[in-house]
């Protein structure tokens, strides 16, 4: 703040503290000289008179008793320009304090279960107990709150996963989050090989498919699909790219291949890492591991 704004919310505090004084002073004692009616001598619609009382004296004094608390309360903390108060206060430096006590209280808490293996971590039922309600708060809005995933959200339930499901796995995905993209192959494959490819990605699952169209996609599908999805299908975690041969599917159902291979997907799953603290993050990973085993 500069100087010039700094002195101006001075002034402009200092006048207002002054003028509340003079408007309770003055407001505290008649108006006119006394009347043997006690009234200051208006009368509206022939009978309506206003009466000449001050103030009640526990309001002003309660008024004078706001002004002093003002005057302390600006000596303290900030309120006056650049002038940071006594106890030279700030919100962040609250802030700071209350985070570091609430951490500090968090981490004693896990202090009895945060360092055993994920093997008892998982069998612990406070740390469970815990993880799940990290995971409600957190994660519950895109898997679900029973985990059971939705339309581009996998479910955490089953043994199924495209990034890998061993612990370590989960933890590198809630710490720095996952980008799955599947790029768009029809500009590549053109019309014909599309639709033969999509036929081809049906006969591995098993479902209904066209054998002389996926017989013609086979080739196809080596050549630009074979890298993510490895050469039977079954898909790659390095990637995070889907085993194709199990009918089990992100986007809903098969009928995503087409969609796929016409238009790309693109899937991300944000990094926790900046929203949740070490021991959160391994809770939240043993809680989705016990999901699956």
């Amino acid at each position: 703040m500069s100087n010039f704004w700094h002195w101006t919310v001075i002034i402009v505090v200092v006048l207002h503290l002054i003028a509340y004084l003079w408007l309770l002073f003055s407001t505290s004692k008649k108006k006119t000289e006394k009347r043997a009616d006690n009234t200051t001598g208006h009368v509206w619609d022939g009978d309506l008179k206003e009466w000449d009382n001050p103030m009640p004296r526990w309001w002003l004094w309660l008024f004078i008793i706001t002004i002093v608390f003002s005057v302390g309360y600006l000596y303290l903390y900030p309120g006056m320009g650049n002038y940071k108060g006594s106890k030279e206060w700030t919100s962040i430096n609250r802030f700071e304090a209350n985070y570091k006590a609430n951490t500090e209280a968090r981490n004693k808490s896990f202090a009895g279960f945060i360092n055993k293996p994920v093997e008892e971590l998982i069998k612990d039922d406070q740390a469970m107990l815990i993880g799940g309600r990290i995971f409600a708060n957190n994660c519950a809005q895109c898997h679900g709150s029973d985990a059971g995933g939705a339309v581009g959200f996998p479910n955490l339930h089953d043994d199924d996963w495209n990034w890998g499901g061993e612990f370590n796995d989960i933890l590198t995905t809630l710490n720095n989050g996952r980008m799955g993209v599947m790029p768009a192959f029809a500009p590549a494959l053109g019309e014909d090989g599309t639709v033969q490819v999509a036929n081809y990605v049906r006969s591995l699952s098993g479902i209904e498919h066209d054998a002389a169209l996926a017989a013609e996609g086979q080739s196809k599908f080596a050549m630009f699909c074979a890298a993510c999805h490895g050469p039977d299908g079954k898909g790659q975690d390095m990637f995070g790219a889907p085993n194709l041969t199990d009918d089990i599917w992100l986007y809903g159902s098969h009928d995503i291949i087409e969609t796929a291979l016409y238009e790309g997907l693109n899937g991300n799953m944000p990094a926790q890492q900046e929203i949740l603290d070490e021991n959160r993050i391994k809770l939240v990973a043993a809680y989705v591991y016990s999901l699956s085993q």
